[in-house]
C-alpha cells in the first residue's frame, strides 16, 4: 500500500480558491470543508488526505514532514523563512499586497517610529534593509486600531482593496510585496514521491494558466 499524500490547507477565502484547482488534479473532499468538524479531510482519491490548520502553520506541518504539500500566502512564507520547503508553483489566487500604512493626517515620524504587526521577521528586514531603526510590536489582529489609540506610529498588514484602511482613516505608505498563494512541498517528500506530485504540480499549473 502506498503512503497517503497529504496536502496541508488553512480555511477561508485561500482554502474556496484552491478547490477548483485540487479538482483540475483530481482532488475533491469527500466532506464540505466548510461544515466539517473533521481536521483532516478524505477526498475521492483513497491515497490523498487534507489537513485543515491554521493558515500560519501551514509551512511548519510541510516543513516537517507532517503534510507533504501545502498552499498557504506569500506573506505567511516571507515570515516564516521557507526552510525545508521547495515553492515551484505561484497560484495566483488571494493576491493583495504587504503594505506600511498610518494615518493621512501623519506627518512623517522623526527617530525611532512603531511598527504593529503580525509580521514581526518581514518588517525587521524590510526597514533593516533599508537602514531604518524602528520598535516592532507584535499584534495578532486589529491592526488598523493601533495608530489609532497612539500603541504605534504604522502598521505593516495585507491589504486587498483597501477598504478597512479607509474606513479607520489610514492610507497605504509603502509597498514591501505583492502577495498571492502559492504551492509548497517538502523537500524529502519530493524525492520520496516525486511521480505522483509531480503529476498533482502539472494538473494545477495547466488549470493556473487556463
Amino acid at each position: 500500500m502506498t503512503a497517503p499524500l497529504t496536502i496541508a490547507l488553512s480555511k477561508g477565502r485561500i482554502f474556496k480558491e484552491t478547490l477548483p484547482l485540487l479538482a483540475a488534479a483530481g482532488i475533491v473532499p469527500v466532506d464540505d470543508p466548510e461544515t466539517s468538524r473533521k481536521l483532516i479531510l478524505d477526498t475521492g482519491q483513497p491515497d490523498v488526505k487534507l489537513v485543515v490548520i491554521r493558515a500560519a502553520d501551514v509551512p511548519t506541518y510541510v516543513q516537517y514532514g507532517a503534510a507533504d504539500l501545502g498552499v498557504t500566502g506569500k506573506d505567511v512564507l516571507l515570515e516564516h523563512g521557507g526552510e525545508g520547503l521547495y515553492e515551484p508553483l505561484d497560484l495566483r489566487i488571494a493576491r493583495c499586497r504587504l503594505m506600511v500604512a498610518g494615518r493621512a493626517d501623519q506627518p512623517p515620524k522623526p527617530g525611532r517610529p512603531r511598527i504593529a504587526t503580525k509580521y514581526i521577521n518581514t518588517t525587521r528586514r524590510y526597514y533593516a534593509g533599508q537602514g531604518r531603526q524602528v520598535e516592532v510590536i507584535k499584534l495578532y489582529g486589529s491592526m488598523e486600531l493601533a495608530p489609532l489609540v497612539g500603541l504605534a506610529d504604522y502598521i505593516v498588514d495585507v491589504v486587498d482593496t483597501g477598504n478597512t484602511l479607509k474606513a479607520n482613516g489610514l492610507v497605504p505608505l509603502e509597498h514591501i510585496a505583492d502577495i498571492s498563494s502559492r504551492l509548497i512541498v517538502n523537500k524529502a517528500a519530493m524525492k520520496m514521491k516525486h511521480a505522483r506530485i509531480k503529476t498533482v504540480m502539472e494538473r494545477m499549473a495547466t488549470a493556473v494558466g487556463a
